[in-house]
């Protein structure tokens, strides 16, 4: 159990103490008080200003599947705010090298935060300072934060908005990357179906002129007009109508084959021709993956160093160690002096012993 007289005799203790030496005390805070606001200054530590801009991910990335396909099933609509999956996509996005890349180029940041290419590792130093001054973080409510800090309020507002521009130029151009390759594979498909198609149609036109217009039909119809003119027992009739049905045996198989490959060609060319449409959207069109929540802005005062932090750690630090300093002093000074002055007094007997003389 805790002794409440022995934490009283504490108390009094220390205020005791502080009360004897209470100028020393007051000078030396001062002087802390003093030297942290001095350190803190724009002299020794760049001011640093913040500027912040929120966005939302859309909840799809295709544009086509949402709004142009018949086929793709999907609950999701393009106006919606994406969820978790889609912000964290966001966020991977935001770190990957090709934002980081393109945010030091456009704003020449190795310049900007003063560090020499000539340098030892300047890039691992504008890395490191990229990561302290731009941050990208997941908000409890799905959204991303981006934040940037710099020694120009301006600029710092600047880089946050030019940065959720990028994002949608980045997630355009990684999509298109693969999104042509898609059409072009489709393009292709279409194209060379449809080519097939015109040739199939050019060796049904020569059927045709050869006679051979609708198999089934035909041979049904010259059938019937055969067994007529047999009936008739006309020679010329029943010459005319037989070459006909041999020119349907000779080419009403190829006819009916080419007609059964142009249906199924026609069925696969309507089927071909949404996916080369959905593709088309996709690899020429761009659409935007955010919606911006709050737009970045100039920020009127800084945001680091806040010096009142900076003076009031410093001291209490200062305070606190004075009080370690005094209560050693007071508990284990009188044995220091008594140590340092039996010392001297061996000193002295030593000096003046006969043995010296």
């Amino acid at each position: 159990m805790d002794n409440p007289q022995k934490d009283n005799y504490n108390s009094k203790y220390l205020f005791k103490l502080l009360a004897e030496y209470r100028k020393s005390v007051l000078i030396i805070l001062i002087a802390a008080a003093l030297l942290a606001v001095l350190f803190s200054s724009p002299l020794f530590i760049t001011p640093l200003y913040k500027s912040t801009a929120i966005l939302y991910p859309t909840s799809s990335n295709s544009i086509s599947k949402v709004l142009i396909s018949t086929t793709f099933q999907s609950n999701k609509d393009i106006l919606e705010f994406g969820e978790s999956e889609q912000t964290e996509q966001m966020l991977q996005v935001l770190n990957s090298n090709r934002i980081r890349d393109k945010v030091i180029e456009r704003y020449n940041l190795m310049e900007h935060y003063g560090i020499k290419p000539t340098s030892r590792y300047p890039f691992t130093k504008l890395n490191k300072l990229y990561d302290s001054r731009i941050k990208f973080r997941r908000t409890e409510y799905n959204a991303v934060r981006i934040t940037v800090l710099d020694s120009d309020p301006a600029l710092a507002a600047q880089m946050a908005n030019d940065i959720a521009e990028l994002f949608d130029s980045t997630m355009n151009a990684m999509q298109k990357e693969v999104a042509v390759k898609a059409f072009n594979l489709v393009d292709a498909e279409y194209k060379s179906l449809c080519a097939e198609m015109a040739l199939l149609e050019d060796s049904l036109n020569v059927l045709r002129s050869l006679g051979v217009l609708d198999y089934e039909s035909q041979v049904e119809m010259l059938s019937q007009q055969l067994a007529v003119e047999l009936g008739r027992n006309n020679p010329q009739g029943i010459k005319n109508i037989q070459e006909q049905l041999d020119i349907l045996a000779q080419y009403g198989g190829a006819y009916y084959a080419i007609n059964e490959r142009l249906d199924n060609d026609r069925l696969q060319l309507s089927l071909m021709k949404t996916k080369y449409e959905e593709a088309k959207v996709d690899a020429t069109e761009d659409i935007p993956h955010k919606f911006v929540v709050t737009s970045a802005f100039k920020a009127e005062h800084k945001s680091y160093p806040v010096r009142w932090i900076i003076v009031t750690i410093t001291l209490l630090g200062t305070f606190l160690l004075l009080i370690f300093v005094l209560v050693i002093l007071d508990r284990y000074g009188s044995f220091f002096r008594k140590q340092a002055a039996g010392a001297l007094e061996k000193t002295q007997e030593t000096k003046g012993s006969p043995q010296n003389s």
